[in-house]
């Protein structure tokens, strides 16, 4: 991030003025970012140089759109974070750098940009990684909605891992790292379209620390995959696609908040669908199944790791769905998105 002399910031909301690029705009980035994001490797200059991470790298990159911007449990700040960190975890990779650009719309006012950096800040310590540059952005009133963020991040592949879509196997145990469909439910609740009033706070989590943890008991963990948009059950279908298998769930086995189970019996929705921000998808050997929930009821933010099924050889391309009452159901396929604006 380019920074200049420090300039004091008389408005309390952002104006057009503070995107041109002059004193305005360095005296916001003193304000908001240098100070919150300061580590070794923030620059002042128009990229950051930093040490190359040892073998393999990799690099993902997300944008946040989510609305409210403030919600039960984080805000769209610690999302951001937590977004892209547990994006590089899926590939077996551990969090190294990020950048971050900011849409900010005219009128916006400071007081919550210095909370969604805050957050931001607060949960890339959790994650050990370092914010090293970014870019600002004002449009004008009406042309955003509050602030818009874009992160892209870097992370150090760990030696001897290979996680991907393509690899899971017949046989091999399904496993959630906590309950699913924790922040869907609290984003819709949070818009108040319902009048449903309930306990529901988002599962937003930064997810490394847990990864390196099963990869540390089970180093050939098949596939690891986020659930964000679309859920848990978008990411099985996802992956009976890239591996050409089916996937058999226990509904009674699928961790689901009683408050959230409540809130979906009301309105009809499947939780299975509804986005987790710090819920994964992991797929593994049977027999070493015991040995990843050991790793991961230990660490941070997945206590609650399940067993929910198996891969199976039968029915390619399908989830199929034992109920409660022991009847099996196919379970539908994803289809138009239940939330938009969810992250």
């Amino acid at each position: 991030m380019r920074r200049q002399s420090m300039t004091t910031i008389n408005n309390e909301t952002v104006t057009l003025a503070h995107g041109a690029g002059g004193k305005q705009t360095a005296a916001l980035i003193d304000r908001v970012f240098a100070k919150t994001f300061a580590n070794p490797d923030f620059t002042a200059d128009d990229a950051a140089v930093l040490a190359a991470p040892r073998g393999k790298i990799a690099m993902s990159t997300d944008g946040f759109v989510v609305s409210p911007a403030f919600f039960p449990g984080g805000n769209i700040g610690k999302l951001a974070i937590c977004g892209t960190v547990n994006d590089l975890a899926c590939m077996g990779a551990r969090p190294r750098y990020l950048t971050c650009s900011f849409i900010i719309e005219e009128g916006y006012p400071l007081a919550e940009l210095e909370r969604v950096a805050a957050a931001m800040a607060e949960t890339a310590e959790e994650a050990q990684v370092h914010i090293v540059a970014g870019d600002t952005k004002v449009a004008g009133k009406g042309q955003a909605d509050g602030v818009f963020i874009t992160t892209a991040g870097v992370g150090e592949v760990l030696p001897g891992v290979h996680p991907a879509g393509h690899r899971a196997a017949p046989g091999d145990a399904i496993v959630v790292t906590g309950d699913v469909g924790r922040h869907g439910a609290t984003i819709l609740l949070a818009r108040d379209d319902f009048g449903i009033e309930a306990d529901v706070t988002t599962d937003c989590a930064p997810l490394w620390t847990a990864v390196e943890a099963g990869l540390a008991r089970v180093p050939d963990i098949h596939v690891i995959r986020d659930a964000t948009r679309g859920g848990v059950g978008t990411v099985l279908y996802e992956i009976t696609r890239q591996s050409g298998v089916g996937i058999r769930l226990s509904a009674e086995a699928v961790p689901v908040a009683p408050a959230v189970r409540g809130v979906c019996g009301m309105l009809g929705l499947e939780p299975l669908y509804l986005a987790c921000e710090g819920t994964m998808v992991m797929i593994c050997p049977k027999a070493d199944a015991p040995a990843l929930l050991d790793a991961l009821h230990c660490a941070p933010h997945t206590a609650g790791a399940a067993v929910i099924g198996e891969v199976t050889a039968e029915n390619a391309g399908r989830v199929v769905m034992t109920t409660d009452i022991g009847t099996q159901t196919i379970l539908p396929e994803p289809g138009t998105e239940l939330l938009p604006r969810i992250c």
